[in-house]
């Protein structure tokens, strides 16, 4: 199994854990806003395989305490539930990043507890989830699937939104309220434009305009937050 990026340490990517996070390759979307875009198209060349990551854990003991993947989209990799326990056994906490398009593959890793936190992104509301992938179709039956499976499972989790202003207004996050209704975090992450943004002419909303639509998904999650502002 291939590993196209690997950030040795991170306090900001596993809540509450001095962590690692683990990039793979591969994604179903191509979100005009991606700041991991040659991660999504498998253009980034792999840094190391799941052995030399094994290897690089193992000197790593009671200095990390979690593992975090992301990608790309990690539920791509059918051999993900191996390595989820591989590195368990290490004694590792771990964390997973997806886009909830692989629910017979999530729902495999939270019924097994391969997983301590699930995060899992929200795009848009459907009628927009599409556009905002960057792609033709979108089954929102299976967004609510993984939904479904994860705020059922007992595992503890998120749900997030990349807030963009080209792409977000006040009802969207009324819709996306009713999708994760009752959820227990929500967090509005404003875009920040970057070289590697694949797509120029990409805006954050202000902070008054991230606030507003906070209030709207309050309406549905009570913890529903601006994050990182």
């Amino acid at each position: 199994m291939n590993i196209h990026g690997l950030q040795k340490m991170t306090l900001l990517d596993f809540p509450e854990h001095v962590a690692c996070t683990v990039f793979l390759g591969g994604c179903d979307f191509r979100c005009p806003f991606c700041h991991n875009f040659g991660l999504a198209t498998g253009s980034d060349k792999p840094v190391m395989n799941d052995g030399e990551l094994m290897d690089f854990l193992k000197t790593r003991t009671g200095i990390l305490d979690g593992v975090a993947f992301t990608g790309g989209e990690p539920c791509l990799y059918g051999e993900l539930p191996d390595l989820l326990r591989r590195i368990r056994s290490l004694g590792f906490a771990t964390k997973l990043d997806t886009n909830g398009y692989h629910p017979a593959l999530l729902k495999r890793i939270l019924d097994e507890k391969l997983v301590d936190y699930v995060a899992m992104d929200i795009k848009n509301s459907p009628e927009k989830y599409a556009a905002t992938c960057g792609v033709g179709t979108v089954d929102i039956g299976i967004i609510k699937e993984s939904i479904s499976a994860i705020m059922g499972s007992g595992t503890e989790y998120e749900f997030r939104t990349t807030v963009v202003e080209e792409f977000h207004d006040t009802s969207d996050f009324s819709k996306i309220g009713g999708m994760i209704r009752g959820a227990d975090r929500y967090f509005l992450q404003c875009f920040t434009d970057r070289p590697s943004v694949p797509f120029g002419n990409l805006h954050a909303p202000s902070k008054e305009k991230l606030e507003e639509y906070a209030a709207e998904a309050r309406k549905y999650v009570k913890t529903a937050t601006v994050r990182g502002v």
